[in-house]
């Protein structure tokens, strides 16, 4: 259930952003308002069918475990689907089943959802359910040790035996010196098999109260309708002394670093380089819009853009190349640059190819038609996705945890369409530097022995 790092972070999210311009009445006009107890509530109309996205986002996620109990957000997320008195374990599921519903959650750094997909007259009943186990849920060693076991064994299947993903756990972690973004958000195998009871507990009255959650509901639905529902449901839960949101921050890097490894499943050879950049959040001076338009315009459009052009198709060097910008978080987060050789080129032609290009953008910044070609093919996104009901949900839920304001949600094509040449060749000199960077490798060869006791988690 550990949420599926994305490329973008909130540019996938971002490209669902809505025009404050459009009318009242148009679909996916966000309403907010908040109940008594603390609970943010937003209503996102959509008449088009009688169905609704039921969200309960949680201001918590794998950042916030403290440092003696990694994983702790997502094992709690497993909890949650285990049972109440009134709703013994397995009856959530099956009751959203039953009913004709899809149901699911994910964990990711800052935040946790639990969300469903009914129809219209089953939105009391979500409700219903999902704040019996805000408030009521039964946690004990039967529960937790049962949970326990099938969490490592998803951490066993997707990280451990996937070099990909082994791989990008220790990029994260090299990049990421003081921040908890570095450790993975199902936390280390060790971190896991030491999680208990109380631990849980702890967490629980510590994180899930109506204060520490945002409402979203997307559908066919009124905002007087949410409201009433709301209050009766959540409304009437007490709010929980939360414990304050304090981590620590990035220091200034001073030094490049590099990670190498090897694996002999490792099928294709990748290069990767990260650096630390500010997100959406943690930015200070609209640079993440900047950075979201160098993302595009360095490969949002594939082979046909500039470093597809370069290093696949005029040199020939890489099978696939591109850039990432994860703007996504509460803290500064990441932008990314990754390649794979061709037949009879290596990594380092790969890494070298990629330097070359990055030094000439560095020098020129973008051209004209590169510029307007990125911010009108993510604002013409922007406005195709507003058709997608779950996202749309998805776009505000995540944007207001990680601390953004609804108004800033909205704003974002304007904010893409205001970005300047300048601005790109900017962020682009003051963040993709040697410094900020981790550099890594992964390929074919022979994995290193099994850590010690005592070595690394």
């Amino acid at each position: 259930m550990v949420a599926r790092k994305l490329l973008g972070g909130l540019a996938l999210a971002a490209a669902l952003a809505l025009s404050p311009a459009m009318a009242d009445d148009t679909p996916f006009k966000a309403h907010e308002f908040t109940l008594a107890n603390g609970m943010q509530v937003v209503v996102i109309p959509d008449h088009r069918a009688p169905v609704v996205t039921h969200q309960v986002w949680f201001k918590t996620g794998s950042a916030d475990d403290p440092r003696d109990v990694g994983g702790i957000a997502h094992f709690f997320e497993h909890l949650m689907f285990r049972g109440t008195p009134k709703h013994p374990d397995g009856e959530f599921d099956e009751i959203v089943k039953m009913n004709g519903g899809v149901n699911n959650a994910n964990t990711y750094f800052d935040r946790t959802v639990y969300y469903e997909r009914v129809a219209k007259d089953r939105l009391p009943m979500m409700m219903e359910l999902d704040a019996d186990r805000m408030a009521n849920l039964i946690i004990d060693d039967k529960v937790v040790t049962s949970e326990r076991q099938v969490i490592l064994e998803e951490r066993n299947s997707r990280t451990d035996n996937e070099p990909s993903a082994l791989f990008w756990e220790q990029m994260s972690a090299a990049l990421f010196q003081a921040s908890t973004y570095g450790s993975p958000v199902i936390g280390w195998r060790r971190e896991i098999e030491g999680l208990t009871t109380e631990e849980a507990r702890t967490f629980y009255n510590a994180n899930y109260g109506p204060n520490n959650a945002i409402l979203v509901v997307a559908g066919d639905v009124t905002v007087d309708e949410v409201k009433k529902l709301a209050e009766q449901y959540y409304g009437v839960l007490p709010a929980r002394t939360l414990i304050p949101r304090i981590r620590p921050l990035e220091p200034p890097p001073r030094a490049a670093r590099r990670v190498a490894m090897k694996d002999p499943k490792v099928g294709v050879p990748n290069f990767m380089r990260l650096y630390l950049a500010p997100s959406y959040t943690s930015d200070k001076n609209d640079e993440a819009y900047a950075l979201e338009v160098l993302a595009y315009i360095l490969s949002g459009a594939g082979d046909s853009s500039r470093l597809g052009l370069a290093i696949v198709k005029r040199d020939g060097i890489a099978t696939s190349v591109g850039a990432f910008y994860d703007g996504g978080g509460i803290d500064d987060r990441m932008f990314g640059l990754y390649g794979s050789p061709a037949a009879g080129k290596t990594l380092a032609d790969v890494e070298g190819a990629l330097d070359t290009e990055l030094a000439k953008f560095l020098a020129e910044g973008p051209t004209a038609d590169e510029l307007s070609r990125a911010k009108t093919v993510l604002v013409a996104n922007a406005i195709y996705a507003r058709d997608d009901q779950e996202s749309m949900a998805n776009y505000y839920g995540e944007g207001l945890t990680y601390g953004q304001s609804i108004a800033e949600l909205e704003a974002w094509p304007d904010k893409i369409q205001a970005v300047t040449a300048e601005q790109v060749k900017a962020v682009a000199n003051a963040y993709l530097r040697p410094e900020r960077s981790v550099s890594g490798t992964l390929e074919p060869g022979e994995a290193p022995a099994a850590t010690p006791a005592g070595g690394q988690p």
